[in-house]
């Protein structure tokens, strides 16, 4: 097949990746390839918001300090301020677009969500991320320069190590299997922005699509890219428990609006929060679900409640439809009744390690959203600002990529599959992809322990030798690349909770319950081979 040539490659279609494109779109040739199709991805999922300082009485460094508290002493103060500093712009940006954000007598309504001194939150309504993502899908099906190719699957990147070139390692462009044919395409391009969000689905219970299985994360990491704090993984405290439905969220934004955390009425119905930090159901995410994981774990429940009914229905109306809507589709009056939730795996606060700009180590190549590792996050992700981070570094990236001159690339090979075969049992990855999201439940959840961690560690050994057999003998399939990047990343994951010997933050261990000083990034270097 012949080789897709163009200015600018970018791997997700999510926040980041829409914004980088759009940024990009007036001077540049650019793809989105997204392995599903355009709407899919995680940002779409986000209820709660995006935080920016825009009210009277607040401030930058206030939205830094509570930035920074949440992170637990791990984020990086340029990048956090470079992110607050710039959100009302990406606010003011959107505006534009025309995301029909919520108003209150003409002017944005803003929330407040735990960890937050002040209401800072822009949404719509419950459903941000999913307003956002169709304005920006529509202006971006409308924009010459952009072309959306839908069912591409990264399966590599192309880089000049990889080809034997001399020089600089760069990132020539990447590999794709395109579903519609079944056939890998080979994608160049100077320069290439990975923005496929992050690897919630390396565990059992998460509130991600089945889209975030660390594509980019791994894929970096192949092609000799550092990663750091990939043992931060954030579990969201209130996920719908309902056996019916899997992944649904409840926002943040109900405990913001004074939603209260409570045991079910077999155990007495009472508050449970106080009495594990002061600012109850405001505090930041990690304490908030190891209190309910402490809770069930100690009353033997399967989940707690969630109660906002002391709330009017026309307020739960006006501020959560969505939420109101599909609990009632499920049986459940959230006006009447509190709703049943427990925590899930969220958000991947680590990822490739990047700059102010989104660079990562290899010259040519771009990492931005849940996927980069900017150090806004540190040790424990701030309500609401990974949306912020996205358009804001997406915005830094384009920039970055429009100040470089244009060079002639090298040919590239196409993809070589004449030597495999189709899989005689493909039951083996779903087997492979079921065990690897079970233990990692188990072993490497809200807490740990080093005996946990090696266990998770050898089983993960195991499943690299398999699925490390089936890469190099059989067709790739999609189910095959999203296995083979999700055993990578929680190996990544794994190995970096075993360098931590403390709990900080999002990483809570039984062995090491203390904070260490000084407080220091867990970055891992790959050993590459030719």
């Amino acid at each position: 097949m012949t080789t897709q040539d163009f200015d600018v490659l970018i791997v997700g279609s999510g926040l980041a990746g829409l914004t980088a494109a759009l940024r990009l779109a007036p001077t540049h040739r650019v793809a989105v390839l997204t392995k599903r199709q355009v709407h899919d991805g995680a940002s779409g999922w986000a209820q709660g918001g995006i935080a920016a300082v825009l009210a009277e009485g607040d401030s930058f460094d206030a939205h830094v300090q509570d930035t920074l508290v949440a992170g637990a002493g791990l984020c990086d103060l340029a990048a956090t301020r470079f992110v607050v500093e710039n959100a009302p712009d990406a606010i003011h940006w959107l505006q534009g677009l025309g995301v029909p954000f919520s108003q209150e007598e003409g002017t944005l309504h803003l929330t407040r969500e735990g960890g937050h001194s002040a209401r800072r939150i822009v949404h719509a309504t419950d459903a941000t991320g999913a307003a956002v993502q169709r304005t920006l899908i529509d202006v971006v099906r409308e924009t010459p320069g952009i072309t959306l190719f839908e069912h591409h699957t990264l399966v590599d990147l192309i880089t000049s190590r990889k080809l034997g070139l001399p020089g600089t390692p760069r990132c020539l462009g990447l590999y794709a299997l395109d579903e519609a044919a079944d056939a890998v395409v080979t994608f160049r391009a100077p320069q290439t922005i990975l923005a496929t969000g992050g690897a919630g689905k390396v565990y059992l219970y998460t509130t991600n699509p089945d889209t975030a299985t660390g594509d980019g994360i791994a894929a970096a990491w192949r092609a000799g890219c550092r990663v750091a704090n990939l043992e931060f993984i954030q579990f969201h405290p209130t996920c719908l428990y309902h056996p019916h439905v899997k992944s649904f969220l409840i926002t943040e934004a109900v405990r913001g609006e004074g939603g209260l955390l409570k045991l079910p009425a077999s155990k007495g119905g009472t508050r449970f929060m106080p009495q594990h930090d002061a600012r109850a159901e405001l505090a930041p995410r990690d304490v908030v679900a190891r209190a309910i994981d402490f809770e069930m774990k100690k009353h033997g429940l399967d989940c707690v409640h969630l109660d906002i009914s002391h709330q009017s229905p026309r307020f739960l109306q006006l501020h959560f439809p969505n939420i109101l809507a599909r609990c009632a589709e499920l049986g459940l009056d959230i006006t009447r009744e509190p709703i049943p939730v427990v925590p899930a795996a969220h958000y991947t606060c680590g990822g490739v390690l990047t700059d102010l700009a989104g660079r990562t180590d290899l010259q040519g190549l771009f990492a931005i959203g849940e996927t980069a590792c900017t150090g806004l996050h540190g040790a424990n992700r701030l309500a609401s600002n990974s949306l912020v981070e996205c358009m804001v570094y997406a915005r830094a990236a384009a920039q970055a990529i429009a100040e470089v001159p244009r060079a002639p690339l090298p040919a590239v090979p196409a993809w070589d599959d004449s030597r495999v075969t189709d899989a005689d049992e493909c039951v083996v990855i779903s087997h492979n992809w079921d065990e690897l999201r079970r233990f990692m439940w188990d072993y490497v959840g809200i807490v740990r322990t080093d005996k946990r961690l090696e266990r998770a560690a050898h089983r993960i050994a195991l499943l690299t030798d398999e699925i490390h057999e089936f890469y190099s003998h059989f067709h790739v399939s999609r189910d095959l690349l999203e296995l083979r990047n999700l055993v990578q990343v929680a190996e990544l994951i794994v190995r970096s909770a075993q360098m931590r010997h403390e709990s900080r933050g999002l990483h809570y261990s039984r062995d090491w319950p203390a904070l260490a000083a000084p407080a220091a990034p867990t970055i891992l270097v790959p050993t590459l081979r030719r």
